[in-house]
């Protein structure tokens, strides 16, 4: 019963009155300064001085093995030189749980300043709903079919009443600062978020769950799809960093 509906913007919303219900999160690549050659200067500045700038696509498996090197034997500097701007739209929990990393820049839509948009997060059915195990060390399991209806339909009603009253306070004349305590964590926001590619494979290395980690993580499935889509952008745009940073065991320099 779920509806994954896409909203990006104003244009994308939904009427007046209407609760839309999601079960995905959007991260775009709005703008960068990222290479993998941006590495490569940083790293050779200290050797060559201002001739780094003039030799980083010489050689491409001697620059490649240059990154490996530096992933290696964390030598981290050189990586925070190539710098993304993401736009990300997400449930507030989810924001939460990111700005407590504290290794980016974030600007976010302010409940303050304008009307929230009725877009909440529901989990699809393939969310796993039964934890298993001991903080640290826990997995999750698929969750029954009431397991499934129980979370869909108390969140659906809960996001009703709260929107209702909301709209409630709003009408009656109540500043959107006030009215907003109402809302539910599992409301959409919106933000930018603006960080090195040090701190991403930080973020990454924490907020990924892949067997090949030297560091085994357990992040809330929800984060981690930011975190997977942030990091297909950014192999996107820095591939030979991003294969050093899986190849070394996914721990950041």
């Amino acid at each position: 019963m779920t509806s994954d509906v896409s909203v990006q913007s104003p244009s994308h919303g939904v009427g007046d009155g209407d609760l839309v219900f999601r079960s995905d999160v959007d991260v775009e690549l709005v703008k960068h300064s990222a290479r993998d050659a941006d590495v490569l200067f940083a790293a050779r500045v200290s050797t060559k001085g201002e001739a780094s700038l003039a030799d980083v696509d010489a050689d491409p498996e001697k620059s490649a093995g240059l990154v490996r090197y530096l992933m290696r034997d964390r030598h981290g500097s050189p990586f925070e030189h190539a710098v993304m701007t993401f736009y990300v739209s997400a449930p507030l929990f989810v924001f939460r749980e990111m700005q407590r990393h504290r290794v980016a820049s974030y600007n976010e839509e302010s409940g303050r300043y304008r009307e929230m948009r009725p877009v909440f997060y529901v989990p699809s059915r393939e969310r796993n709903l039964r934890q298993v195990g001991k903080p640290g060390a826990y997995d999750f399991e698929p969750g029954t079919p009431e397991q499934h209806d129980l979370v869909e339909q108390r969140t659906r009603e809960a996001c009703a009443t709260a929107w209702a009253a909301y709209q409630d306070m709003l009408g009656a004349g109540v500043p959107r600062e006030v009215a907003r305590i109402v809302l539910p964590l599992t409301l959409y926001s919106s933000m930018y978020v603006t960080m090195n590619a040090r701190a991403l494979m930080n973020f990454l290395s924490l907020r990924t769950r892949r067997e090949d980690s030297r560091f085994p993580s357990f992040p809330q499935r929800e984060i981690e799809l930011v975190a997977e889509r942030m990091e297909e952008l950014w192999r996107g745009v820095m591939p030979v960093t991003h294969a050093a940073f899986d190849g070394n065991g996914r721990v950041a320099p």
